[in-house]
């Protein structure tokens, strides 16, 4: 198989993994739209089981004040009872004594139970909103977990779709560079194989060493870039199709520092030379 068809397959191949790689991280990010409503249906449910034992407790604390209540009103009533027995002065005075406490405590025991009442049933209405909010989301979930899931299933399909065209296109690919073409896709954000103008990558834009350049021009093998590791092809931009670069004129990375060094040595040469003394 000659180089182009190998870069013409590689270019195809490129936009099916790309396009499976994103059907893939889909497939991933569906189900986390569902985090939202989860969370809102946790707390509905914490929320509920703390009502509903906050409202057991108002309700053992207000059979606890009826049933004193009932004892207040029962002991009242029998000493209102005894009164019509009574023979002397201390007797009537100690059982007068004993109506005054229990109706006090009879009138207290009421105002707590009243208001234990009342706590009941404000908790009664919270829990029968939180429980109608439960059903509501749960519901609702469930509608949208069954999208989520044909959603996911035609995601699939499309996939396994591609993978059969990917099968069908990879014959005749070296193993190793499909394992790392399919990487490069991945890491790179769909783009694994890139042009290569006027000696510059066109997927991370650095000027590369000759050599390399001139190889990738020459089409007799893959050639990776040594900074983006994308594979690289040569694409004509002169006018007479010819791209090759001059190893004496044009230097590699490494002539490159020299060059960078010797101008800075320059720049400071100048500066020394052109310097301005000023009188204090």
């Amino acid at each position: 198989m000659v180089m182009e068809e190998v870069f013409d397959k590689l270019r195809t191949l490129q936009d099916i993994l790309s396009d499976k790689i994103k059907l893939e991280h889909e497939v991933e990010e569906i189900p986390k739209i569902l985090v939202t409503q989860e969370e809102l249906l946790a707390r509905l449910k914490k929320t509920f089981i703390e009502k509903s034992l906050e409202y057991e407790k108002y309700r053992s604390s207000e059979t606890e004040y009826r049933e004193l209540l009932e004892e207040a009103v029962s002991m009242r009533e029998k000493s209102e009872k005894n009164m019509d027995a009574v023979n002397t002065q201390r007797e009537y005075e100690a059982l007068d004594k004993e109506i005054r406490d229990a109706a006090e405590r009879e009138q207290q025991y009421r105002k707590e139970l009243q208001r234990e009442e009342r706590m009941l049933a404000d908790l009664d209405e919270q829990i029968k909103q939180t429980t109608a909010l439960i059903d509501q989301q749960e519901k609702e979930m469930a509608e949208r977990r069954q999208g989520i899931e044909m959603e996911i299933a035609e995601k699939k399909a499309q996939i396994a779709g591609l993978e059969e065209e990917e099968q069908n296109l990879i014959p005749g690919l070296d193993p190793e560079v499909l394992f790392k073409f399919e990487r490069i896709i991945r890491n790179k954000m769909g783009r694994g194989i890139v042009a290569i103008k006027g000696g510059v990558c066109m997927g991370c834009h650095m000027v590369l060493p000759v050599q390399f350049a001139n190889l990738v021009h020459q089409g007799e093998e893959i050639v990776f870039c040594p900074y983006c590791s994308r594979i690289l092809f040569h694409e004509e931009t002169g006018e007479d199709g010819e791209d090759f670069f001059d190893t004496e004129d044009t230097g590699s990375l490494a002539d490159l520092d020299d060059m960078e060094e010797d101008e800075y040595d320059e720049d400071e040469e100048e500066e020394e030379s052109s310097g301005i003394e000023y009188e204090e």
